[in-house]
């Protein structure tokens, strides 16, 4: 630091400004045990480079199986969801945990899109997969169906939603390759109210503010504008990834009722990137995000070839030179 005072000294002040950016950019504090090194803290509350992606609990999440629902405890019934086209209740367990429960087609693509975006970086709540639960409520005890387990975590604290397009993290890498993941498992309901804010009691890896997309449970199936069917395993497979690139913009086979968020706005540099970062998840991680959320193996085996295809055909779009890799890019705001 004396070094950059003596030639800020020595230099005309039109230049001071780069100077002190660049001695900041050069002594950003490391991040948590267990993390890379810390990116810009605006980044950070959407995405953060994990210090090694081929480590990290695609079965259990972020949160990990000490967080996880019990399969052998009994749920109290609190009341059933009130929003939403799924099925599902909220239920209390035998810790006094409270878990928001999503039944149906919708429950087992959430948990797998859910892991695979924390594994890469993206920050997640607790979410979880049982197949069948114990209910206790009005009509007595019996067995009911399963589906996707979130965690009302005293950590986390919903501060609202927040909407795509206006954000601090718009055009970015990280954000652009949020996008692209979305659009390569076929995320077709990127309505900003199931976007949301949680504030962090304490701070998690530095930040104290997560930006997180919830509810993704309307993927892996199509992607039309009304009513599309998620998780359909012949319909994601027919599914295309990229359709062409035009004037230096890909153009997305994606036709959800908010493809406007993808057109005209992604280059081949954004999707390389997006598909470089998945491509660091390990044949085990796909296999274990798929298994943790109910798929049976042969129907995990298809999802995970096609998905792998798109990740391939993703990686090759545009003929531009290689851009940074995901943990190459911690710190940097284009």
């Amino acid at each position: 630091m004396h070094d950059v005072l003596l030639v800020m000294m020595s230099t005309p002040s039109c230049v001071w400004p780069a100077i002190v950016t660049v001695s900041v950019l050069f002594s950003m504090p490391g991040r948590s045990i267990g993390a890379a090194q810390a990116p810009a803290p605006g980044i950070a509350e959407l995405w953060q480079a994990p210090a090694n992606v081929a480590t990290q609990n695609a079965f259990d999440g972020p949160w990990g199986l000490e967080n996880a629902p019990n399969p052998d405890d009994t749920y109290t019934f609190v009341r059933n969801k009130t929003s939403g086209s799924s099925p599902g209740m909220v239920v209390t367990d035998a810790r006094g945990r409270r878990w928001h429960v999503k039944q149906g087609r919708e429950g087992p693509p959430e948990v797998v899109v859910s892991h695979v975006l924390s594994a890469v970086g993206y920050h997640q709540p607790p979410v979880y997969f049982l197949p069948t639960f114990r209910l206790a409520g009005a009509s007595g005890l019996r067995t009911v169906p399963g589906g996707r387990f979130r965690l009302d975590d005293a950590s986390l604290k919903s501060g609202g939603e927040w909407a795509w397009e206006r954000n601090p993290f718009v055009g970015t890498k990280p954000y652009q390759a949020l996008l692209v993941i979305l659009v390569l498992f076929a995320s077709a309901d990127l309505k900003d109210s199931n976007n949301t804010l949680y504030d962090l009691t304490p701070p998690h890896g530095g930040v104290a503010r997560w930006y997180v997309v919830r509810d993704l449970g309307t993927s892996l199936g199509e992607t039309g504008r009304f009513d599309p069917t998620p998780n359909k395993l012949n319909l994601f497979e027919r599914h295309r990834f990229i359709a062409s690139v035009n004037n230096g913009y890909v153009d997305f086979a994606y036709h959800a009722v908010h493809a406007r968020l993808v057109q005209q706005r992604i280059t081949p540099d954004d999707v390389q990137w997006a598909s470089r970062l998945l491509g660091e998840l390990t044949d085990r991680q796909w296999h274990d995000a798929f298994n943790g959320a109910g798929y049976d193996a042969a129907t995990a085996e298809r999802f995970i070839r096609r998905v792998t295809q798109k990740i391939k055909e993703g990686s090759r779009v545009g003929l531009g030179p290689p851009s940074l890799s995901g943990r190459d890019f911690q710190g940097q705001m284009p």
